[in-house]
């Protein structure tokens, strides 16, 4: 069974270094007039917020269940972390491929490209750190999967935006690097303003493929199925279960609710009958802490 993430933790590596790099890049874009710059700059200043966002909706989501939302407010990450995706494609990519398509017209020649080369060197070994904390909690929950698998399958929504951001955003730097290497070699700042754009493209391919995952857990998906998978395993340990006819999870940010209807094996009587399934419940929610919710329908077919 895979393991426990601590998803806050890489959401706050993120922070960290996507501040760190924003305010490096500012002085950058500044300082050089580099386009490319410029567009990693808005990057990762709107990387803060989107940070900021996925901490707001992963304390939302810890809000306690009431009459109105009685299985609580999981969800709200998810909803949390579609928005994040939202502004990565605008904020992030659209802005970076007008910048591009705009000083495409107008070239501007840059100045001390080297000290863009060193702010992008900087960031890029900040960006390394943070996608290394990113893989070390993935690491925890992917058990034996590739990471496109992972990514494909993941529960965990800001963990999910916090990877595609760190791929994104590496990527970019080492885009706007490349590509301002070329154009300090021609002498064509045209070079700079095509990195730009570049990174635009890349931007919004990361941005639409978390809209795809993310909206899926909008609309509502089971607990990763690995968890599943453990958790019909775990049935079939208990000498109290005789056959499982069907187990259907939700996965509410967070928490997770179960539904299983099983064949139980005689117990002699009703209490009989109860305690057992009592028992096989209990013993569900300790292997499984994230299993918020349980109903256990005992039935002798489907």
């Amino acid at each position: 069974m895979s393991g426990k993430a601590d998803s806050l933790k890489s959401v706050l590596y993120a922070l960290g270094a996507n501040l760190a790099i924003a305010l490096a890049k500012s002085g950058g874009a500044a300082y050089t007039g580099s386009s490319a710059m410029l567009a990693e700059a808005i990057h990762s200043f709107a990387d803060c917020g989107n940070q900021g966002l996925l901490l707001w909706g992963m304390r939302r989501a810890r809000k306690a269940p009431n009459a109105e939302h009685p299985l609580g407010y999981g969800k709200a990450i998810y909803f949390w972390s579609f928005i994040v995706a939202l502004m990565l494609f605008s904020m992030g990519g659209l802005f970076s491929i007008y910048e591009g398509v705009h000083k495409l017209g107008q070239p501007e020649p840059m100045k001390d490209a080297w000290v863009a080369l060193a702010i992008l060197g900087f960031g890029i070994v900040a960006e390394s750190v943070s996608l290394w904390g990113a893989l070390r909690e993935i690491d925890k929950e992917r058990g034996g999967r590739g990471y496109w698998a992972w990514f494909r399958s993941s529960r965990t929504s800001e963990l999910v935006v916090i990877f595609g951001e760190d791929i994104a955003a590496l990527g970019g730097l080492v885009l706007a690097f490349g590509f301002i290497v070329v154009a300090l070699l021609t002498g064509n700042p045209m070079w700079d303003a095509l990195g730009s754009v570049a990174i635009g493209a890349l931007l919004v391919l990361v941005a639409v493929a978390l809209g795809i995952e993310i909206s899926a857990l909008l609309v509502g998906q089971s607990a990763d199925p690995l968890v599943e998978q453990a958790m019909h395993e775990h049935l079939a340990t208990h000498a109290e279960v005789h056959r499982v006819f069907n187990l259907i999870t939700l996965q509410l940010g967070p928490d997770v609710m179960v539904a299983i209807k099983a064949a139980m094996a005689p117990q002699g009587s009703e209490r009989g009958l109860i305690d057992a399934t009592n028992r096989v419940e209990r013993s569900l929610r300790e292997s499984f802490p994230q299993v918020r919710w349980c109903f256990f329908e005992p039935d002798h077919s489907d």
